[in-house]
Order: C-alpha cells, then structure tokens, then sequence
C-alpha cells in the first residue's frame, strides 16, 4: 500500500505525515504542490490520498475532480482535509469524489483511525480485482480449452467424411482456407472470418448419408443417382440443426444451401441473390473450385488456371458477384493454398 499527502503547507505535511507513520508501515509521499501530485499519480499507484481543500493553486475539490479522471483512480480512497464546515463545500467535493472528510482541526487518533479503515477497505478492493482477473484468466483459459476441442472435433470429422468420399481429406482443409481468404476479401469482420474457416469442413457432412454406390460411381450420376446425391444437403442440415454454439449454427447455414446458385437454379431451395446465407456464397465458390481442381471417380482434374476461369465466368449466375471479385482479389494467396510451396511444407512437418 502506497500513500500520497498533499497540502500546500510544509508544517502541515510534516504532521500529517508523522501522524500517519505512526501506524502504517507502507510508503509515503508528501506534495506541496497538487499539480505535481497529480503528476505523480501519473507515474505510480496510490492507494489512499490525503489532499488539504484550501490551497492556492488548485484547490481540494478540483484535484480531487482531476484525480477521479484517471481510470486507474476511479475507486481509490481520498480524505479531504477542511476548515470549511460549509454543507455547499462538502456536498461539492463528495460530487467530485472525496470519499471523507476531516475537520481542521483535527484529532491525530481519528486521522490514524480512519486512514487504516480506508487503507483496509483499500487492500480487499485490491485484493477482490486481483481475484476477478484471475478469475477471468481462468475461464478465458478453459473457454479456449473447449473450443480448441470443438475445433479439432469437427476438422476430423470432416475428414473422414471426406475419406469416405474417396478423397485424401485434404479437400475440406483448402475449402476452409479458400473460404477464409473470400470472407477477408469482402470485409467480413476477423471473428466471422475465423467462423467461417471452421465451419466450412462440414459443408458435406451430409454424404454421411448417401449410399457408397452413389459416391464412389466413375461414371455420370443418373437423374434418380443425382436426386438422391443432392439429399445430402438436407441430411447434413439435419444433422446440425439447432445447435447451441454459433460454429454449429453457421455450419448448418453452409451445409444447406452451399448448393443454392445466385441465380435461383440451385438446390434444396431454390434460394437466390442475398437470400443466400453469405456463409453458403461463399464456401460455394471455394466448393466448386477445389472440387474442379481435384481428380474424382467421374471426372480428372481441372489445370487450375482452367479452374479459376471457370469461378470467374460464372460470376452472377451460379456465385455472388462480390465473393467472386474477392476470388480474384485474394488469388495470390489462394493459388499459394492450391500450390503450396514445397520447402516451406517441409519446414512444417
């Protein structure tokens, strides 16, 4: 516990400090001059302020006013030290802040007395913030704890339904990325980019429930194979519906209508233009793109330039104009995603 005196008279200070180191063992700084008190205050922590009202150049009540508009001096005890018994004077510096008075002049017991009961209250309001941040670490700690988890449990889930699906589950990490980059390129806010990034991976969760027939054909879907592929995008929304955490939630608006297209002729719902959740606009396009880019039972793989025209053409007829534009925008980055830098990889491993 630190202490600061102020008063404008040297015999003053001298006996209010001789009185207060009578029984407090902290430190003391003693102030003729309340604006270089407050530069003090500035500089290091008090935790109980001693401030005379009557001083020339600047009185008790506005120090005390200046004092309460440093944050970190909101809730630190002051005792105003007064000759004014006048109601208007203390009800002034109560509005500023004083927390007691005291009479000049004054008894040195009570000045002890109620410098230690301040000083004590003091010490648990220091004690309890201590406490709370703590707390907060703590919770802040284990809240990141579950999310990781949840994180981790959804990524390896996506995985292997993509396994499933006969591929090597690197396509839900790079539709992940690629939807990152679009989310950033329209100016979504860093959270909901992040969302978005962890939610993707579960765009075809649904596949879980298409027959392995269907699946892993090589050769074109019949329009009765085809109907029952796109069920998938019901399945999957069923399977994350009414979830409690805002991933799942925004994981369900994917998995529904990353098939819908801008212009109305996509699936389950026929949804069109901004009735599409942004979330589905965007993974669509990054969907498309790395499915074009990968070799599958039915088709080879697209050159990835071939890839990228094709999002490009398709732009206000199957995707949203403005996620195509951040496409472009962010191919940099989207091409490094696609062709990854073989050296920096290794370093990874």
């Amino acid at each position: 516990m630190r202490l600061l005196i102020v008063d404008d008279s040297r015999s003053s200070l001298a006996l209010i400090g001789s009185i207060i180191r009578e029984t407090f063992a902290g430190g003391i700084e003693l102030c003729l001059n309340p604006v270089e008190a407050l530069e003090k205050c500035d500089d290091q922590q008090f935790d109980l302020i001693i401030v005379d009202h009557v001083m020339p150049e600047m009185d008790g009540v506005a120090f005390t006013a200046l004092l309460r508009a440093r944050p970190a001096y909101h809730t630190v005890p002051v005792i105003m030290i007064t000759s004014d018994l006048d109601k208007t004077v203390r009800i002034e510096a109560i509005r500023a802040g004083a927390t007691d008075f005291l009479p000049k002049p004054f008894d040195p017991t009570e000045l002890q007395a109620r410098a230690s009961n301040l000083l004590a209250l003091r010490q648990a309001q220091v004690e309890l913030a201590n406490r709370a941040q703590w707390l907060a670490r703590e919770v802040e700690r284990a809240t990141a704890h579950l999310l990781a988890r949840e994180e981790e449990i959804i990524y390896r889930l996506a995985r292997a339904i993509e396994y499933r699906d006969g591929d090597t589950g690197e396509h839900v990490s790079r539709v992940a990325q690629v939807s990152q980059l679009i989310a950033e390129g329209i100016g979504l806010a860093p959270e909901r980019c992040r969302m978005i990034y962890l939610a993707a991976p579960l765009h075809d969760i649904g596949k879980i429930g298409i027959a392995d027939a269907i699946l892993s054909k090589p050769g074109k879907l019949t329009s009765d194979e085809m109907a029952q592929m796109r069920e998938h995008v019901t399945i999957g929304a069923r399977i994350l519906e009414r979830g409690s955490s805002e991933l799942i939630r925004t994981a369900e608006l994917i998995a529904q209508s990353h098939h819908e297209r801008w212009d109305g002729t996509g699936y389950p719902d026929r949804l069109s233009g901004n009735d599409i959740p942004i979330e589905a606009r965007i993974v669509a396009i990054a969907d498309v793109f790395d499915a074009l880019c990968s070799e599958r039972p039915y088709k080879a793989a697209w050159p990835i330039d071939k890839a990228r025209s094709e999002i490009l053409d398709c732009s206000g007829t199957h995707f949203d104009p403005t996620c195509v534009a951040a496409f472009r925008t962010k191919w940099p980055e989207i091409l490094a995603v696609m062709q990854p830098d073989p050296a920096k990889l290794a370093l990874t491993l």
